[in-house]
């Protein structure tokens, strides 16, 4: 008698990774799932966005500041604090240091390169 879904895989939120170097963005993919997170991955915020017009189960979004397309991460992370309220983000640089006061509520900046103690940190914290 198996039951109609596994209790482990419900167990971690899905963590959107929006990142347009490949690398950086497998990198940061595996470090999460290596964590128990189930991960979904998008080059930019415009994939991003139709990722999260299809999906609802996506609780937590990491994301670069600098990406090519229609808009970058911190425009991103406004949108999606605008459509999607519920979801926690945090925002990525190797080159910006952003204060508070340029991101929405509840945004968390982490500076490039980060490990994947800080990153896994930054998300269970965010989850209580």
């Amino acid at each position: 008698m198996g039951s109609m879904h596994d209790g482990a895989q419900q167990s971690e939120p899905v963590v959107l990774v929006v990142e347009d170097e490949s690398i950086v963005r497998m990198q940061a993919a595996e470090m999460l799932e290596e964590a128990g997170y189930n991960v979904v991955e998008a080059c930019n915020a415009d994939e991003a966005i139709a990722i999260l017009e299809q999906r609802k189960d996506v609780r937590i979004v990491v994301t670069d500041i600098e990406m090519l397309g229609s808009m970058d991460g911190i425009k991103l992370a406004r949108a999606i604090r605008d459509r999607w309220p519920p979801i926690e983000l945090i925002v990525t640089s190797g080159r910006y240091r952003v204060g508070t006061d340029e991101l929405p509520s509840r945004v968390r900046f982490m500076p490039k390169p980060y490990s994947a103690d800080v990153l896994i940190t930054a998300l269970r914290t965010m989850q209580c």
